[in-house]
Parts: C-alpha cells; sequence; structure tokens
C-alpha cells in the first residue's frame, strides 16, 4: 500500500544484516579462535619438546652438559651445566621455578594435557562458529529463494490480469 519501502527492499535489508552479522562479527570471532588455538597448540608442541629433551637428559645420566644457547637473534654462546640434576622451569606469569627432572617431566605432562583441553575447547568453538556462518548463509539463500518465487508469482498474476483485460475488452 502506502508504505515507502517494498517487500524487495525489505529483504534487501535483511541480506545486508545478515552480511554484517557474518563479516563483521562471525567472521571476526573465528578468526580470534583459529589465532587463540594456533597459539596454544604452539605453546602445546614446545611443551612437548621441552619433556622430551628434559627425558633425554634424564636417560643419558649425564652429570654434566656442554652447550649452545641461542641469546636471541640468532646469537649463540657456549654454556656448561654442571649438574643436571635440576633445572628451572617457566610455569607462568614469568615465574621459574627449580625442579628434577621427573618433577619437570611431570609439570610438562600436566601442562600439555591443560593446553589440548583448552585447545579442544577452542576447536569447538570453531566449530560452532562455522555452523552459525553457515545457517546465516542458508538463512540468506532461503531469502532469495523466496524473492525469485513472489517475483515468479506476482509475473504470472500480472500476465492473468492482463488476459482478463484483453478478454473483458473483447467481449464488450
Amino acid at each position: 500500500g502506502d508504505s515507502s519501502t517494498s517487500p524487495g527492499d525489505v529483504d534487501t535489508n535483511k541480506l545486508k544484516r545478515f552480511n554484517d552479522l557474518i563479516e563483521n562479527k562471525l567472521r571476526v570471532a573465528l578468526r580470534n579462535f583459529l589465532e587463540a588455538r594456533d597459539k596454544i597448540y604452539s605453546q602445546h608442541s614446545e611443551y612437548i619438546q621441552l619433556r622430551n629433551n628434559i627425558q633425554i637428559i634424564h636417560d643419558s645420566k649425564q652429570k654434566k652438559i656442554k652447550s649452545l644457547v641461542n641469546l636471541g637473534s640468532e646469537f649463540y654462546a657456549k654454556a656448561v651445566v654442571p649438574d643436571t640434576g635440576k633445572i628451572f622451569v617457566d610455569v607462568g606469569l614469568t615465574l621459574h621455578v627449580e625442579l628434577t627432572l621427573e618433577e619437570a617431566i611431570e609439570f610438562c605432562h600436566r601442562k600439555e594435557a591443560n593446553l589440548k583441553r583448552k585447545g579442544d575447547e577452542l576447536t569447538k568453538k570453531v566449530s560452532e562458529l562455522k555452523a552459525h556462518i553457515k545457517l546465516v548463509y542458508d538463512a540468506m539463500a532461503e531469502i532469495m529463494r523466496l524473492d525469485q518465487i513472489e517475483a515468479q508469482i506476482r509475473e504470472v498474476m500480472n500476465t492473468d490480469d492482463e488476459a482478463s483485460l484483453i478478454t473483458s475488452n473483447e467481449q464488450s
């Protein structure tokens, strides 16, 4: 009737809002969850590597180790570890604790399990977000199908109106 927007305009607005939801909210959140998950997986990998290295030191029964230590920017210095019985492990919040090799291995196992759990939670959130994105795309496709059907119906109805006008004019 007198409304300034046609049904097609309303559907176009809906499609734009759905597209904005996908691009500005869901995809941004998806990217953030993927980045967080990648960081967690990277930390998990580092702890596995640390645990494996500690296990090698533990199994070799060496009391003293000579090594090259990366000081940063690929500058190395020779280092000697006079007692391999204990090491300092970063336990978080920049706190380093002196642990026996066995304690350090156990700490790594617990940290790996915790990181794996966090990674799994983020993977679940990623899957949920992907499902939401698909759901919104499906809703957009349905709106477009309805628009096409409505246009076809209007076309048929307009054609029938014209045919009935022609028929009534011929009868006069």
